[in-house]
């Protein structure tokens, strides 16, 4: 389907993929189709990308999930889910959370860039990058719990990883919105910069992360995204088997 139909679009450029929110008349405000579409975007991604930039067209990343479509009759809609049994109705959230997750993926980098309004979906969005730049402007909110409802796109663990408990359970169950500055404060961005240099901040770390060997920095990326599960002895005995990798690799000796 064409990105006109989904509202959302994949353009690739040599090791650098961008996937562009592309309603901006309703501040990128988020669908079913544009997750199952953000789903396949994996399966199509070239072999040589690298980085996956996420970005909103217009003035803001994203205000959220598009009510007017939820709270509508047709497919992807809340009335649609209600007549689902509990397991048909859970295998259809995992088909959307599938258009969030793959953005953790451990062969790329992914990055947020992230101006204007980023509110509920659009924040678990953002959460679902492994970097998130900020502009200025950007605000921030996990909304789910204004309309009765509770983050489910997979973003509930990447904000505990990010701030802890207290701090997530005080951002998800308040619903209230937070600034850049804030969101700084609290390490839930990587950078903030003024709203008219948010590309150019974005070009400059993709550039960063593209500079160095892909191996090493997919084995980095593993090690790190796994040390919260790991034992300090299980993470030394992962960095060990890591680095023989790659040894034996620059020595022309891996598999």
């Amino acid at each position: 389907m064409t990105a006109e139909a989904t509202g959302v679009r994949l353009e690739c450029d040599g090791p650098v993929a961008t996937v562009t929110l592309c309603r901006p008349d309703v501040l990128n405000a988020q669908t079913a189709a544009m997750w199952r579409a953000m789903s396949d975007f994996s399966r199509e991604l070239p072999g040589d990308v690298r980085v996956v930039v996420v970005r909103g067209e217009g003035r803001a990343f994203s205000a959220g999930l598009d009510l007017a479509v939820a709270g509508a009759s047709g497919p992807g809609s809340f009335a649609e889910l209600t007549t689902l049994s509990e397991q048909e109705c859970a295998d259809k959230i995992a088909e959307y959370q599938g258009g969030f997750t793959w953005l953790h993926r451990p062969d790329v980098i992914s990055i947020a860039a992230v101006q204007g309004h980023a509110i509920g979906a659009g924040f678990q969005l953002a959460l679902a990058c492994d970097l998130r730049v900020l502009a200025e402007n950007a605000t921030l909110s996990m909304a789910e719990v204004t309309l009765g409802l509770v983050p489910d796109l997979a973003g509930t663990k990447r904000l505990v990883e990010l701030v802890g408990y207290a701090r997530a359970l005080e951002i998800c169950t308040t619903g209230r919105r937070m600034d850049a500055a804030e969101a700084d404060r609290i390490g839930l961005a990587t950078l903030v910069v003024p709203t008219a240099e948010l590309d150019d901040a974005v070009r400059d770390l993709t550039a960063g992360l593209l500079t160095h060997d892909r191996d090493a920095v997919v084995e980095t990326k593993a090690l790190l995204a796994g040390a919260a599960g790991r034992t300090h002895a299980e993470q030394q005995r992962a960095e060990r088997e890591a680095q023989t990798r790659r040894l034996r690799d620059l020595a022309g000796r891996g598999e």
